[in-house]
């Protein structure tokens, strides 16, 4: 899988145009605030992600632009193909192979991607929402419609909170909570256990890798915890017969809390190194091995999913690690399409073959290296 033209116009800071990436390695350099980052932002948004940075997609539009427009012709699945995405006036379109689709959502498992970026380094320390975000995203590449079940329940999460608030004021209301518990169980015991049988597999992979990094030394385990214990995850009915019946159970609990106290929105990724917490008791060294471990897993699980490599991302990553680490993480990729952004070409001057983008102003200059 590989990007053979990648197109945009009114977008962030780029000066409309097209850029032409090789096959192998693509280094993005220039001094910062110049655009390298929107280039990688743009590829991400074209695998029918969200921004990775969190952003608005009105701020996607560039200063004194009415619209937004990216673009790219890619070959995967055997074949040529096309993806586009439109922001204007609140609304954004997109378009896969001329065809619109109902949402971004329609690019997902398309033009396949996995980004790293520093924010991913704090994947360890950061909150439980940043660990389930990871591990939604990821899911999401392999099993597009795994979104539509995580919006779905999302929508029914905040109605069943309004209305644990609302009922003290309106008792009455209380006699309608048993159809959102039981949506909630039926929605949350599913996608728990879709993420439980994802993180199993990243563990896998994962401890593949980070035994590598630390020289067999280390042994990394990932996971799932969850709110609905182990021995009722074995189905799906007794998932959601346990959640059905913690939340009946406890409903006083949620109405005076005003809030929903079981289900995946408050579930975490258990990340340990040789049985102790990485969290609490690891290194930096360690959290970022062992996040540098999950990316490089994820992109082998998204390659074993679509029986082809995805496109890797690496948004100023490389001077956050040290070199042993960069010199691992540069021979695992090295075989795919990447894109690597930096402030000097000298950072990756250790790569024999590729192409240099020099990023100035928004705009893209080649070289080759």
């Amino acid at each position: 899988m590989n990007i053979t033209s990648l197109r945009f116009e009114g977008f962030r800071n780029l000066e409309d145009g097209e850029l032409e990436p090789c096959a192998g390695v693509n280094v993005l350099y220039g001094t910062n605030a110049q655009g390298k980052t929107n280039l990688v932002e743009a590829i991400w948004l074209l695998s029918g992600n969200r921004s990775f940075r969190g952003s608005k997609d009105s701020e996607l539009i560039g200063f004194g632009r009415e619209f937004a427009r990216i673009g790219a012709t890619f070959f995967s699945e055997g074949r040529e193909q096309t993806a586009e995405i439109v922001y204007a006036k609140g609304k954004k379109e997109a378009f896969l192979n001329g065809i619109k689709q109902s949402g971004t959502s329609g690019l997902l498992g398309k033009l396949c991607a996995v980004v790293f970026s520093p924010e991913h380094l704090t994947l360890v320390k950061g909150s439980p929402a940043e660990r389930r975000s990871f591990i939604d995203g990821a899911v999401c590449q392999i099993k597009p419609g795994f979104r539509g079940t995580l919006l779905e329940y999302n929508k029914t999460l905040q109605n069943r909170n309004a209305l644990l608030k609302d009922i003290p004021r309106h008792p009455g209301l209380e006699d309608t909570l048993d159809a959102w518990d039981y949506r909630i169980a039926a929605l949350g015991s599913s996608i728990i256990r879709i993420r439980k049988k994802y993180t199993a597999r990243l563990n896998e992979c994962a401890q593949i890798y980070h035994n590598g990094i630390s020289e067999g030394r280390e042994k990394l385990d990932i996971i799932y915890s969850s709110g609905v214990p182990e021995e009722h995850c074995s189905s799906l009915e007794d998932a959601r017969e346990y959640m059905l019946k913690y939340l009946t159970d406890n409903r006083r609990e949620d109405i005076a809390s005003g809030f929903t106290s079981l289900g995946p929105h408050r579930d975490d990724l258990d990340i340990r190194i040789n049985g102790g917490s990485v969290r609490n008791f690891g290194s930096q060294g360690q959290q970022r091995s062992c996040v540098l471990s999950m990316k490089i897993a994820e992109e082998e699980l998204i390659k074993i999913s679509a029986s082809e490599e995805p496109i890797v991302l690496l948004d100023d990553v490389l001077s956050e690690l040290d070199s042993a680490r960069q010199e691992f993480l540069l021979n695992k990729i090295g075989d795919r399409q990447v894109f690597i952004t930096c402030c000097e070409a000298a950072s990756v001057e250790r790569l024999k073959s590729g192409k240099l983008f020099e990023i100035k102003c928004g705009r893209a200059k080649e070289s080759e290296i």
